[in-house]
């Protein structure tokens, strides 16, 4: 059932369940909490649960989708308020750990099931692609609406390499044990520097042969668009 056909009650049922599961996957681990007490600890009746989710797999896509559609909103205001792609950047990865720093227990016991590319939860698995097609395509808006003049072979593969950076922040702040994650911030703010220094330095037309070949192997080696 598609969220806009959902009655308030339902969408107030799977907020439940999505917090029990996740209470739950923090205690337990996600191998081992069951269907059953995810109902038991959302005040349900077991059989009931699979009216809002089949699988604990369809639990987690839906937390997926909720974090993305959370930052995907608070990112309007940045799209339409910075011009320049490091701001742009910058601003989105903030919110991205500001938004996700309250489930970072949860992020780090998923990441354990996720960080095995055979399972579903992998966010490169065909059952991940809904929440990862979208997040894509927030990166290239903020490419494609940044003032940056681009090379069109920095271009087709700049938004796609971006997500990849993101998910490396991600895996950063997930280790990362500093108070309030000021680490991870710091590393986003230097690292963000950075790009921007190599996207301006890509327009150097000394470097141009050797951008095209960078480039053409980049895009080889992009995860979904490789040769095989």
């Amino acid at each position: 059932m598609s969220k806009s056909r959902m009655t308030p009650k339902s969408i107030r049922t799977r907020q439940r369940i999505l917090d029990a599961a996740l209470r739950l996957f923090i205690e337990k681990g996600y191998e081992k909490a069951t269907m059953r007490q995810i109902a038991v600890q959302a005040d349900l009746a077991p059989g009931s649960i699979y009216h809002h989710f089949p699988t604990k797999e369809h639990i987690v896509q839906s937390f997926y989708d909720v974090i993305h559609e959370e930052h995907a909103q608070a990112c309007v205001t940045i799209l339409l308020s910075e011009s320049k792609l490091e701001h742009r950047l910058r601003a989105i990865l903030r919110k991205k750990i500001q938004l996700a720093e309250p489930f970072k227990k949860v992020s780090g016991v998923l990441f354990r099931v996720a960080s095995d590319p055979k399972n579903p939860l992998s966010p490169f698995s065909t059952q991940s692609s809904p929440t990862r097609d979208k997040s894509l395509a927030l990166f290239r808006e903020l490419v494609s609406g940044s003032s940056a003049k681009l090379p069109e072979d920095v271009r087709v593969i700049l938004a796609d390499y971006l997500w990849l950076y993101q998910m490396g922040i991600i895996l950063y702040w997930i280790h990362d044990t500093s108070e309030n994650s000021q680490k991870t911030f710091r590393l986003i703010d230097r690292s963000v520097k950075l790009i921007q220094s190599l996207v301006e330095y890509s327009s150097l037309p000394l470097i141009a042969p050797f951008r095209k070949k960078f480039t053409k192997l980049m895009l080889e080696f992009l995860p979904g668009r490789g040769t095989g």
